[in-house]
């Protein structure tokens, strides 16, 4: 199923209506700081993988 232009713009314009545009700016950073401290997990949580690999040929 894809979305057309015009169902994006509808999509947009009733999240504006319903939420209002000082609310979606606060969700959208919300959203973004979200996305920020997943990513920082999973690249902590490979690092970490690594590490615990190199340990375990040391040995």
């Amino acid at each position: 199923m894809k979305l057309g232009t015009t169902e994006i713009i509808l999509i947009i314009v009733l999240a504006l209506v319903l939420f209002g545009g000082g609310k979606l700016a606060g969700l959208g950073g919300a959203l973004g700081k979200s996305i920020k401290d997943f990513k920082s997990a999973v690249k902590d949580d490979e690092s970490k993988k690594e590490s615990d690999k190199d340990e375990k040929k040391e040995e």
